[in-house]
């Protein structure tokens, strides 16, 4: 149980580093999600990058965060806002994009909402979402803004439209958070391009693993659609609803336009705030014209008209919860049908059963999918020889690597080792490094 006290439980050290750098990991060393990290230096100026959760069963949550003025927030998954109405306990002020902020409100309403129907605690309540909602500060790309004595701004990242990497000038050198990123261009969002910089704080989430051709992958995915829709199924696509879902409508436009799509879940709320911050997206024109195209499910005669559907793009994407569950249930019992995973399913979520043993639990029941199953990888993270491309184009000396497990650290770290001088921290210690190093 994570009911935090303000300022009871927290490991982070009361005085300032001498020189250089503190890095403090409050989640997210060693492990994928649940990010959270302390910044500091010499001049007492200190901040805190995103304070998320990792929507598990039981959810896996940070450590006590000490007082912070700001925080800054690279994205809007919940691996790394979930926790950010609790810093309304210390008034923080949360810097982000517009598109983040605007994303959040839906985000954090969610993760209340199944904490109450899954009976997990939450260290925050709807009184500190309200109050976090309040105490957003937004920033354009590119745009310098103040923290303490630090000049911080924000790039595009690649992962998802307005997901943000963070480059902070300090007295002594500058460090970039990369947050999660991905080199490539996607259907929503401009690939992150490398910043020169002392030190570089890496995600390494596919450490040690290369992602397949993305275009040919876009096209597997259609032509497997193409093929199920011919002889008379559905292809359920189960879909994450910030990025992948959106991404998913862009290629089906795309690529075949005359299939009917039906669009369910929290996504359709998701991309109506994208549509409102459209500097974010690559191409908003574009995405407008797939939703649009689209036909959004609203409501229960439109979930029952959805399962007549070429094409069913809904949420959860890991099959854990949401309308996919539903139609699940539904369409099992047609062998024409399938379901197309277009993203990672996580040990232990629904999915990752279905892929393991071909049963998942629908509404408390164990139940048999005799459904074609299929994987494509339309991942938003960069790769292994991206992670490295991309560290030995920013030229740090010191390269910080998280967000990753032990393994994928370890193999990004070995090819990089000479290079620069890596670390692999752990959560809850505290790392100092010198920009000279």
């Amino acid at each position: 149980m994570v009911l935090y006290k303000a300022g009871s439980f927290t490991t982070y050290p009361e005085e300032p580093p001498q020189s250089g750098i503190r890095l403090h990991f409050l989640g997210g060393a060693k492990e994928v999600g649940n990010v959270g990290c302390i910044l500091e230096d010499s001049t007492g100026t200190r901040l805190l990058i995103d304070y998320g959760l990792a929507p598990t069963k039981p959810p896996r949550y940070p450590s006590e965060a000490p007082k912070v003025d700001d925080a800054v927030f690279t994205h809007a998954h919940i691996d790394h806002i979930g926790m950010a109405p609790w810093l309304t306990t210390y008034r923080t002020r949360l810097h982000a994009t517009g598109l983040t902020a605007a994303v959040s409100e839906i985000m954090w309403s969610d993760t209340y909402k199944v904490s109450d129907i899954e009976g997990y605690p939450l260290a925050w309540d709807k009184r500190d979402m309200e109050e976090a909602l309040d105490s957003w500060y937004t920033h354009q790309f590119g745009e310098w803004f103040g923290v303490g004595d630090w000049r911080c701004r924000l790039h595009p990242a690649g992962h998802i439209p307005g997901a943000a990497m963070i480059e902070i000038n300090t007295p002594e050198g500058t460090l970039v958070w990369s947050g999660d990123i991905d080199t490539r261009d996607s259907p929503n969002a401009v690939g992150a391009k490398p910043i020169d910089c002392d030190i570089l704080c890496l995600e390494g989430t596919y450490g040690g693993r290369d992602h397949p051709d993305r275009q040919e992958e876009e096209e597997r995915l259609v032509s497997r659609v193409l093929e199920v829709v011919s002889r008379g199924g559905t292809a359920l696509i189960p879909a994450f609803a910030s990025g992948r879902g959106q991404d998913v409508l862009r290629i089906l436009h795309r690529e075949a336009p005359n299939l009917e799509v039906h669009y369910d879940g929290m996504g359709t709320r998701v991309t109506r705030e994208w549509m409102g911050c459209p500097d974010f997206i690559s191409d908003p024109k574009g995405m407008e014209a797939a939703f649009r195209w689209s036909r959004r499910v609203t409501g229960k005669s439109d979930r029952k008209k959805a399962l007549g559907a070429d094409v069913i793009v809904t949420t959860s994407g890991m099959l854990d919860g949401g309308p996919a569950l539903w139609y699940l249930n539904r369409l099992r019992h047609n062998g024409s049908n399938a379901i197309l995973l277009t993203g990672y399913q996580a040990e232990g979520s629904g999915g990752r059963k279905l892929l393991e043993y071909g049963r998942l639990p629908i509404f408390g029941n164990q139940t048999r999918i005799p459904l074609e199953i299929d994987k494509f990888d339309l991942s938003n993270h960069a790769d292994h020889t991206s992670l490295c491309a991309f560290a030995r184009r920013s030229s740090p000396s010191n390269l910080v690597i998280f967000h990753a497990d032990e393994d994928a650290a370890s193999k990004i770290g070995n090819d990089l080792t000479g290079e620069m001088k890596v670390t692999i921290p752990n959560n809850n210690e505290s790392i100092v490094l010198r920009f000279s190093d």
